[in-house]
């Protein structure tokens, strides 16, 4: 699922749904960011991407905190945005990528080169969705409330397209002297007024961590992943935080004690120590470390709390195997046998050259019902 379906409106409105981001060095050219944005679940393998919209990055850089119980950095108020909107001319769609300083990159839509303009290169179209992870097993865990993994998990849908969106920038152009980054990726409406539709950063955060309601003894009939897609990722409001709060505190304690331990034992208000963590919700990437294929994702907050100095780039790479970190981390704090969904990688793996994600299946499964 990761950002799949997030919500009542991403299944009303499936355009605007981001289904995962991903953010790491570029593999290819030392010195450049790739960020991917993954939209429309399900797609069809030559659908447009939406001209009533704006894809968003956004990127801020990170400073510590020294506090490294809670959320182990801070954004600061500094901001670089990225801005691709798409038009039809004649028979074919291009895009336009926006950045700071009147950069501009424009491109057309499924062109597999891509284009390079004013130190951004920027691809977009359908491609082979790359997430890899057993829905099914991770949702029957939630509702029999055991551990549903099995050595051998299946893709959920496997074959599934979506529409990608790859922009890649020059990181001394565009970030300065800033090499630990925080990045989300966001839908708005476009036009005069602008609305956020939707807003990720670390996969699973609202199908894991916030839509499970069963263990939520505050909000336990409400589903608050449309009000948490609507906030501000690098500054939550105050309005609506307590639910997140809630919903975080109860869910998180249900994925500790599923191997029949306590790793992250409360406070006396009973607060979780992750829930300040995961209400961070934006990739942390450091540009300084070197493409990494596997292990990244975490390692930078994981490093922090352990107090040492983080190892990796961090961010989330395409063919890392961010769930069974994702699960390792939330049940057993590192204390113990990792947790696998029994998937180790995608049937069909992205590359480590320009656009990365595979072409889309010209065959792609159906979207099944939702009742």
């Amino acid at each position: 699922m990761s950002d799949h379906i997030s919500g009542p409106r991403a299944l009303a409105d499936p355009i605007a749904d981001i289904t995962d981001v991903y953010a790491f060095p570029s593999p290819e050219r030392p010195g450049w960011l790739s960020l991917v944005m993954n939209t429309r679940p399900f797609a069809q393998p030559t659908q447009p991407l939406s001209e009533g919209l704006i894809y968003r990055f956004r990127l801020r850089p990170l400073e510590a905190t020294n506090d490294e119980t809670r959320t182990p950095f801070r954004p600061l108020d500094d901001e670089v945005r990225f801005d691709v909107v798409f038009d039809e001319h004649g028979d074919v769609q291009e895009g336009l990528c926006c950045g700071p300083g009147a950069a501009q990159s424009q491109f057309v839509v499924a062109d597999e080169a891509g284009a390079a303009q004013d130190r951004i290169r920027a691809f977009a179209g359908p491609r082979w969705d790359p997430f890899f992870f057993d829905a099914r097993a991770a949702l029957e865990t939630v509702a029999t409330e055991k551990l549903a993994f099995t050595d051998h998990g299946s893709i959920f849908m496997d074959g599934k397209n979506v529409l990608t969106l790859v922009v890649e920038i020059d990181c001394a152009r565009f970030l300065g002297g800033n090499t630990l980054v925080g990045v989300i990726a966001e839908t708005l409406t476009r036009g005069t007024f602008n609305v956020r539709i939707e807003r990720v950063g670390r996969p699973e955060v609202k199908n894991m961590l916030l839509a499970p309601t069963q263990f939520d003894r505050v909000n336990r009939e409400i589903d608050i992943r449309d009000l948490y897609n609507m906030e501000d990722g690098f500054h939550l409001g105050e309005s609506y935080k307590p639910a997140y709060l809630a919903r975080l505190n109860a869910n998180l304690a249900f994925w500790d004690g599923l191997d029949g331990k306590k790793d992250w034992p409360t406070n006396a208000n009973g607060d979780h120590p992750l829930t300040s963590l995961w209400l961070a919700d934006y990739l942390i990437v450091d540009v300084a470390h070197p493409y990494s294929e596997q292990g990244s994702f975490l390692e930078p907050e994981r490093a922090a709390r352990e107090q040492r100095v983080h190892a990796t780039c961090g961010g989330r790479a395409l063919n890392d195997d961010v769930m069974d970190t994702f699960f390792t981390f939330i049940v057993t704090g590192g204390n113990g046998l990792p947790v696998r969904d029994g998937i180790d990688a995608s049937s069909n793996p992205c590359a480590q050259t320009f656009p990365y994600l595979q072409p889309p299946n010209l065959d792609p499964p159906q979207l099944p019902e939702h009742r």
